[in-house]
């Protein structure tokens, strides 16, 4: 990113607590009506936005936003100070997407910029700064999205604007610059060498036009430093590359340290440096690009869309060039990511927040594999959980039990857990407020937030509460094999495979040498196509496809890990076992893996399910949280849920599911309290409340995971959809098991698939500890036969004073699949999964 010059209508001021206070009262002596009121929230909007700048407050900035939209709703279409308003406000919203990287507001934005052009048609004296300011914004959108479009029409703008600034001409340098700006990143686009020597002899036009004391100079220095690096990569000529390194130095030896400038300057001397290592090959250059990338990605006045780009970049370069500080690298995008989702105040725009950086989503297990190499077991363990499921996590923050904290210390435990509460309902979805409210609650929430911190730092001055909500060490993470090992699977582009954490000792790692990430994603996709085919052949016909791809997942995947469970472990058969797949093995039935052959000198080898009763868990965080929370127990009531006539245009009826429902409830032990809820009572606020009340509940309807929004995924009510949203939302600490008979509920997203944000997972986070889900369609014809046998084994012997008990539901799960072997097909006795504990 390089920087181009905004142009705004007043000159800067003072941005003092003194100077803030008195334009606060300037506002205040000029209420609703008064004919001096925009010009007097405009100048307290401006002060926030420079102090802003300054020290990277985002509440100042989201307040000069809300007074500038004030000052622009004063101003209707025809009055005279509308256009500079609508600039204002403009510049405010591109402040806040460079830091916040929210594409709304670039776009709103180029929206008001246009308005203020038309404003400002051909012969107007001031003409020139429209077209400036449209330009600038259309660069950042063509930077985001690539519309070749928005680069061109932005010369063209900037093109217009020098001829209206001649030389002697004021803002002369600004427009040079900007158009200079334009060229270069074309350049980067289109690889057309005559923009890039274009855009070097106008970056020194403007330079020239600077004073040493002007305050953009820092910028027009390191903007041409980039752009001679770009020609050094072409040319390698040396003075290029000389001397865009001693004007980086030049453009830090005039900034104080925290100006926002020093950011680029750190950005581009790396760059400098990498790219005569590239050519020079001079290890000290690589460590002096490694320690620009450390500045950058710490420095405080950036936002963090900046320097989560940088240290991914620094990632990059860590891996390729086989760099000691790539774990510090990784470790600083979680932190960085971490911090930055967490300033969104609704959960679905924590997501937009987490998936808009490319190459983002393979971090976790990019970084597992690192650890690997340098041969730490434990650190891979932990850093794989930092980066999994931070969405479950963030959102776990407000659901800690307290009960610890409560001992040592009940003042502090009853303020968080009411800043938990305050949170847990600020962070709503908010999605459809108009962009005023939103900005509102977005600043209502950081309040919050910085209040929660607070508190949490305030806690971990206690004696024994040091690591109170802190990323969680290996030691708290073993907790999850107490029951049986967890098999961590990780599909890196570096190498494949899996680290077996037992309940005791250190962990063991296997390579998959056969296996490849290509390799993966392949056999998933071929996976997909058997699953389809085999919905479409009937339940006699053979499922040879599946039965290739099930052999290859015990062969290369499955094997080995048996190997090591039986012969280092000695893990006896029937034992439990957890796996917790990552990236592209989280679309593999890994449960379902099977030699699928006999041989004539003995019995049929056993598949992994005839030897170990097979679990999933979307992160060892999760199950270790679901343990903690079976320590209180209540008095188990059942709950069946059904809807098999779902609304017109909801999907087809589902004949199946009543008749289901009768089954269960006849299975269901009478001590428990039984009820059954279908038909118009299987409604989104029904069933909501039933998952409330009850602590065991079985489910079955239609099921949707929606692939590009999964906080939709849903279950089909008779009038609205019970979203995954609408689960998150309930707390329901009591809750033990839910049995999912619907379609699709155990799968995650295809953007995101370390997150797991699937129904299962949802329901799990809510309370539940144990939930059995589907990885894909479900057949309700013949999912009654698995249901039955499920159920029979799992309440086999209740009737005599036996306890209900969760813990179960994986032994059960596998006893039934053994059982309908000749009346359900393959596809669906292994579409069933069991997660938790």
């Amino acid at each position: 990113m390089r920087r181009g010059f905004a142009s705004q209508y007043i000159r800067l001021e003072d941005t003092s607590d003194e100077g803030i206070h008195l334009r606060r009262v300037v506002v205040e002596l000029c209420p609703l009506g008064h004919q001096h009121r925009p010009r007097a929230l405009d100048n307290l909007a401006r002060i926030l936005a420079l102090r802003f700048q300054q020290h990277g407050s985002i509440d100042d900035l989201d307040t000069s936003i809300q007074l500038r939209r004030e000052a622009v709703s004063l101003c209707p279409e025809g009055h005279a100070d509308r256009a500079c308003y609508l600039n204002n406000l403009a510049l405010s919203l591109t402040y806040r997407f460079n830091d916040q990287g929210k594409p709304n507001d670039l776009d709103e934005a180029i929206s008001l910029y246009e308005e203020g052009l038309r404003l400002h048609p051909v012969g107007h004296q001031y003409r020139d700064t429209p077209l400036d300011n449209l330009g600038l914004a259309l660069i950042s959108r063509f930077n985001k999205r690539g519309d070749i479009e928005d680069i061109t029409r932005a010369i063209s703008l900037f093109r217009e604007a020098l001829t209206l600034c001649p030389p002697g001409h004021p803002r002369r340098d600004i427009t040079l610059n900007n158009l200079a700006l334009a060229l270069d990143t074309r350049y980067r686009k289109l690889d057309v060498i005559e923009d890039l020597n274009e855009a070097i002899d106008l970056y020194r036009e403007s330079l020239r036009l600077k004073r040493r004391d002007h305050p953009e100079r820092n910028s027009s220095l390191v903007n041409l430093s980039a752009s001679l690096c770009s020609r050094f990569t072409q040319t390698r000529e040396n003075e290029d590359i000389e001397e865009a390194i001693n004007l980086c130095r030049e453009s830090l030896v005039a900034l104080s340290s925290l100006h926002p400038g020093r950011w680029f300057s750190y950005r581009w001397l790396k760059a400098a440096y990498l790219v005569r290592y590239r050519v020079l090959r001079n290890p000290a250059d690589l460590s002096r690009a490694i320690e620009n990338f450390r500045l950058a990605s710490v420095h405080p006045t950036q936002g963090f869309p900046n320097r989560i780009q940088t240290a991914l970049h620094w990632v990059t370069e860590a891996e390729n060039h086989q760099h000691d500080s790539s774990l510090e690298a990784y470790q600083m995008c979680f932190e960085l990511f971490d911090s930055h989702v967490m300033t969104r105040s609704s959960i679905i725009s924590r997501r937009e927040a987490a998936t808009a950086f490319r190459g983002a989503q393979s971090l976790p297990v990019d970084a597992a594999s690192c650890a690997i190499r340098r041969h730490n077991l434990r650190q891979a363990v932990e850093l794989v959980e930092q980066g999994r499921g931070q969405q479950w996590s963030l959102a776990s923050r407000l659901r800690t039990p307290l009960e610890d904290l409560t001992s040592a210390s009940p003042q502090l435990a009853e303020k968080l857990l009411g800043l938990n509460m305050r949170l847990s309902h600020a962070q709503g979805s908010a999605g459809n407020a108009n962009p005023a409210a939103a900005d509102r609650a977005a600043t209502e929430y950081r309040i919050l937030t910085r209040q929660w911190d607070a508190a949490v730092t305030e806690i971990r001055d206690l004696k024994a509460f040091s690591r109170f909500l802190l990323p969680p060490s290996y030691e708290d993470l073993q907790a999850a094999a107490r029951q049986g090992p967890v098999i961590i699977f990780i599909a890196s582009q570096y190498s494949c495979s899996a680290i077996i954490v037992p309940t005791l000792g250190e962990p063991h790692h296997l390579p998959l040498p056969s296996v490849t990430l290509t390799d993966l994603n392949n056999l998933k996709d071929r996976f997909a196509r058997a699953i389809r085919h085999a919905s479409i052949m009937g339940p006699k016909l053979p499922r040879n496809d599946l039965i290739v791809l099930l052999r290859t997942v015990w062969e290369e995947i499955m094997l080995p890990i048996v190997n090591v469970l039986e012969h280092v472990l000695e893990l006896k058969h029937g034992s439990r076992i957890w796996l917790c797949p990552t990236a592209a093995f989280t679309s593999i039935p890994l449960h379902a893996a099977h030699p699928f052959q006999t041989r004539a000198d003995r019995s049929k080898e056993p598949c992994l399910e005839d030897l170990y009763i097979c679990s999933y868990t979307p992160t060892l965080s999760a199950l270790v949280r679901s343990r903690q929370m079976m320590k209180k127990r209540i008095t188990p009531s059942f709950v069946t849920i059904g809807q098999g006539q779902p609304g017109t245009g909801k999907g087809k009826a589902l004949l199946a599911v009543d008749s289901e429902l009768e089954l269960v409830h006849k299975l269901v032990p009478a001590t428990a309290n039984r009820t059954t809820i279908s038909g118009d009572a299987a409604t989104r606020a029904g069933a909501l409340k039933a998952l409330e009340e009850n602590t065991w509940v079985h489910l079955a309807c239609h099921g949707k995971q929606d692939p590009t929004q999964p906080y939709n995924s849903h279950f089909v009510m008779r009038d609205e959809h019970l979203t995954l949203l609408d689960i998150m939302e309930k707390h329901i600490p009591h809750a033990e098991f839910a049995f999912l008979s619907a379609c699709h509920t155990a799968v995650g997203d295809k953007e995101t698939p370390d997150e797991v944000i699937h129904l299962a997972a949802g329901l799990q986070f809510s309370g539940f500890k144990s939930v059995i889900g589907t990885l894909w369609e479900v057949d309700d014809s013949v999912a009654k036969h698995v249901v039955k046998a499920f159920y029979e084994n799992l309440f086999d012997g209740l009737e005599e004073g036996g306890v209900m008990d969760c813990t179960k539901a994986a032994w059960a799960l596998n006893r039934a699949t053994h059982a309908v072997k000749t009346k359900v097909p393959l596809e669906q006795r292994m579409v069933f999964v069991h997660i938790g504990v």
